[in-house]
């Protein structure tokens, strides 16, 4: 049987004090993905469009945003990785510190592993330990 793949193994993990602007931030949340091949620079053009075309939408909950775009279009590889910010960005009018970018290849593939990742948000400890910033804990959290 095939072992199943970390949802979000800790190399996929950052964790900053701050960062210019949420797209920065964004470019640094997308970069594990895009050195392992997994997805392209478009998918992270495309989730900053659109951001840009339809607002902070992505922002689901206090200081967390759920980066995304269209699945498939620069996707090579269902991924997610995350970026933490210690002070909070303003992404279009919204305080975000928790980038976590999801590439889905389709529309239903992905389902599985985000709601596992959203019972840990779901979770006002286990949260709150991701605000904290503490990368040990915060990996520990989702491995």
């Amino acid at each position: 049987m095939m072992k199943e793949k970390k949802y979000l193994p800790s190399e996929y993990i950052d964790v900053i004090d701050k960062v210019v602007d949420w797209k920065t931030a964004v470019e640094i949340a997308s970069q594990p993905l895009l050195k392992d091949h997994l997805i392209t620079e478009q998918y992270v053009q495309n989730m900053i469009q659109s951001v840009e075309d339809n607002g902070p939408y992505m922002v689901l909950a206090d200081y967390f945003a759920l980066m995304h775009a269209r699945p498939g279009e620069g996707v090579n590889e269902q991924s997610m990785s995350m970026l933490v910010t210690k002070e909070p960005v303003d992404l279009e009018g919204k305080k975000v510190k928790i980038f976590f970018v999801l590439a889905a290849e389709d529309n239903n593939s992905h389902l599985a592993s985000l709601s596992h990742i959203m019972e840990i948000f779901l979770d006002t400890d286990k949260y709150q330990i991701v605000l904290s910033g503490d990368k040990e804990a915060i990996i520990q959290l989702f491995n």
